[in-house]
């Protein structure tokens, strides 16, 4: 199509392109506005390289008119204009989110990747503040789908617009140094089956961190365990001491940080219990 829109000598026209989406996600009532940085270092990185417009030369026809390829080489987004909502704004329908201006052949070639940089990045924001609306003000949100993400980039990208949408933070290494969101996680279900009973503790005590006095830990989860146990109606037995011990460890390692898993084993006992 560009080499088109050259060809017919209308590479130069002037155009406005508007970006917006037709319906909100989720069937919900409004929508996040996001990726415009990643728009932004998009157009100041555009160019196309010797080896890009060695490939265009070996897919397209024979007949094009090698010019156009010299053409290519100095094109850039220079003489494109952008307007945007700030990004993080409440953005319905049918409303610009971008107006992108400029020379007609360099603004149809940047539509489709800001279409991509905008769409995936709103989804994902607008899903993050439809769990902080529903939590509320004082519940912290953490963002963990990293292995579940839609390949690395997909992952930074689900870590970065969640924390814009209303999480507190992400277990998302990579994304905490780029983006500086605050990092935080859990251990593994491979961390509790490592553990196959008490003795497996290497340490039980810990400093109370107001007191400063040494708690044993193993003695006081116990104590809570058989009473919660009793409250609940589960017998003591049902739960796993390789678990417990796997959590007391944890614990220890990270007293001011701990975040458990409790479903490695049973799920609706475990919820119990814990």
């Amino acid at each position: 199509m560009a080499y088109a829109y050259w060809k017919s000598e209308k590479m130069n026209d002037h155009a406005v392109f508007d970006l917006f989406f037709r319906k909100n996600p989720f069937q919900g009532e409004f929508t996040i506005f996001a990726g415009l940085e990643e728009c932004i270092k998009f157009l100041e990185k555009f160019h196309y390289s010797s080896s890009d417009i060695k490939y265009l030369k070996s897919t397209m026809p024979s007949s094009v008119d090698q010019r156009f390829f010299e053409y290519l080489k100095d094109l850039t987004p220079k003489d494109v204009t952008i307007y945007a909502m700030e990004e993080g704004s409440v953005v319905f329908p049918r409303i610009p989110l971008l107006r992108v201006e400029g020379p007609l052949i360099m603004v149809q070639l940047l539509e489709t990747t800001l279409l991509t940089l905008v769409n995936y990045a709103s989804l994902m924001a607008t899903n993050a503040a439809r769990f902080r609306m529903f939590a509320g003000k004082n519940i912290t949100l953490l963002e963990f789908g990293l292995r579940r993400a839609q390949g690395p980039d997909g992952g930074l990208s689900a870590s970065k617009y969640s924390y814009i949408g209303g999480f507190d933070g992400t277990s998302n290494v990579l994304a905490g140094k780029l983006y500086n969101i605050p990092v935080t996680g859990t251990h593994a279900h491979s961390y509790i089956t490592s553990f196959t009973s008490i003795d497996d503790l290497q340490e039980k005590t810990l400093t109370h961190k107001e007191t400063g006095q040494v708690c044993n830990l193993l003695e006081l989860a116990c104590k809570h365990r058989n009473s919660v146990a009793a409250d609940v109606g589960t017998l003591v037995s049902e739960a796993s001491n390789g678990e417990l011990a796997a959590l007391i460890s944890y614990a220890i390692a990270f007293p001011q940080r701990f975040v458990a898993l409790v479903d490695t084993y049973d799920v609706k006992s475990a919820f119990r219990i814990s």
